[in-house]
């Protein structure tokens, strides 16, 4: 027995396990595209053929019923009318229901088991099927992600024409990601995606040749954009920041673009009075531009990250913790002029802080963690990934803090067994990173066993783990995931 809808067509070919769904050209346009959720580390099942279907039993060899019988008459064996008595009406025959293979019923519910690359291979079985897919509640969380090259067809006659994206608006999808396009790319987009001008909550422009111009257009026509990527995208400049941001964008990420320094942070200060959210890494930005941020800010703004701004000092973090006192997420990775007195001004200050970041800061020692530990009672979230100075003693502060359920000591050259004793008595803590800690040995990971509620564990390149330590975790740490 076979589906119904699916008239023979080839199984489709497996797809890529690298978070990326590649959506095959279809009948009704939808162009080659890719989708990925907003987190990279979800693994995907490899498309696999459905099982067969169950063999039906034979029919039976007994001689069919008499046709008087089917029709109401007397029952061969009994001799009785098989509707019961001659005044009792002979029932209907009972509703049909439609084939399991197509109830969107259940189907409705059976899709949800499956992966993203998953729904984009079903979709493509028979029109119920689609038809059911195509429900925003299936994508929802899941940003496409178009290259320049899949957003137009090539005509027989070398002309190109730009896909049909009336799949993506039958989805519902509120976010895209554009790679590699120019400013008619981009103006092309709006133009044939239905839902371009209010519909599209979230705009990622990423190695794009966006000018100003373009840049002005797209926020100016796209008027249900709230959150904005900008990264390798080196042909804007200052002036169209200052020309094209709106007050209703909420959340800004720029990083890897050649022209962005204090200028830029200039404009988004005084242009974005509702931003939530800044993402920034620029090399060329300084002290100065952190100085920018206005009352407005202080007010709004939770989540800042400084990522590899080379130029920050802690004079820079004074005008941080005095503009936004009321960030929770603070990132300072790869500003590596910043001391421990710099961490000392935020656990001071912001006290609201649930996650901090200070990877790849060198100049980070124990006295740091003191200060951390001290004064942040709220924090959730520690990343220490890089910082060459952290030893022992500067665990043995951390061990104080009761909230902590994240920490990240990836390639934290000076941690030893004797450190990791004092992390035993963390019990909130649910994700602990050690990958890459040269001076651990396979005694001391031996003894995060006590760890009982951890929930993962990272060890990559961590000489001590051994197979046999993993055989151990497995038996004594049944419900943590330990990263190899």
């Amino acid at each position: 027995m076979s589906s119904p809808g699916i008239n023979g067509d080839s199984k489709p070919p497996c797809l890529p396990r690298n978070g990326l769904v590649k959506l095959p050209g279809q009948p009704n346009g939808l162009g080659a595209a890719s989708i990925t959720k907003g987190t990279p580390a979800a693994k995907n099942r490899p498309c696999q053929p459905p099982p067969p279907p169950p063999t039906l039993p034979p029919p039976s060899l007994a001689s069919p019923m008499p046709r008087a019988a089917l029709a109401g008459g007397l029952c061969p064996t009994a001799g009785l009318p098989i509707g019961g008595p001659a005044s009792a009406p002979v029932p209907g025959p009972p509703a049909e229901r439609p084939p399991l293979a197509t109830d969107e019923k259940i189907l409705n519910g059976l899709f949800w088991y499956f992966s993203a690359c998953e729904k984009c291979v079903l979709a493509q079985v028979c029109k119920a099927w689609r038809r059911v897919l195509y429900q925003p509640k299936f994508w929802a969380g899941l940003t496409p992600v178009l290259h320049a090259k899949e957003l137009y067809n090539v005509l027989p006659g070398g002309e190109k024409e730009f896909v049909n994206l009336q799949g993506f608006a039958a989805r519902g999808f509120e976010g895209f990601c554009l790679v590699g396009v120019s400013d008619l790319d981009i103006c092309e987009f709006i133009d044939n995606y239905s839902l371009s001008k209010k519909g599209v909550k979230a705009m990622s422009l990423k190695r794009s040749t966006i000018t100003d111009a373009g840049l002005e257009v797209m926020l100016e026509q796209m008027q249900g954009v709230v959150r904005l990527e900008l990264s390798g995208c080196n042909d804007f400049t200052e002036a169209g920041l200052w020309s094209s941001l709106s007050a209703r964008i909420t959340s800004l990420s720029v990083s890897d673009c050649i022209n962005v320094a204090d200028d830029a942070i200039a404009a988004i200060s005084q242009l974005l009075p509702n931003l939530a959210e800044l993402s920034l890494q620029a090399y060329h930005v300084t002290d100065t531009a952190l100085a920018y941020f206005t009352a407005r800010q202080g007010h709004s703004t939770h989540t800042l990250r400084l990522l590899s701004c080379w130029e920050i000092t802690n004079h820079g973090v004074v005008n941080v913790v005095h503009s936004l006192p009321n960030l929770t997420a603070l990132s300072l990775s790869g500003c590596s002029k910043v001391t421990d007195d710099g961490v000392e001004l935020v656990a001071e200050n912001l006290r609201k802080l649930r996650s901090l970041d200070l990877s790849w800061c060198p100049r980070i020692t124990d006295m740091a963690l003191e200060y951390v530990a001290c004064d942040l009672h709220r924090l959730e979230e520690l990343v220490l990934d890089r910082c060459v100075r952290i030893t022992d003693t500067g665990l043995s502060y951390l061990s104080t803090m009761s909230s902590l359920r994240s920490l990240y000591l990836r390639w934290c050259c000076q941690v030893q067994d004797f450190g990791l004793k004092h992390l035993l008595a963390m019990r909130s803590l649910r994700l602990l990173s050690l990958a890459g800690c040269p001076l651990l040995t396979t005694t001391g990971l031996s003894g995060l066993v006590q760890l009982q509620e951890l929930e993962e564990l990272e060890l990559t390149n961590c000489p001590g783990a051994t197979p046999e330590l993993f055989k151990y975790f497995s038996q004594h740490l049944p419900r943590c995931l330990v990263i190899e």
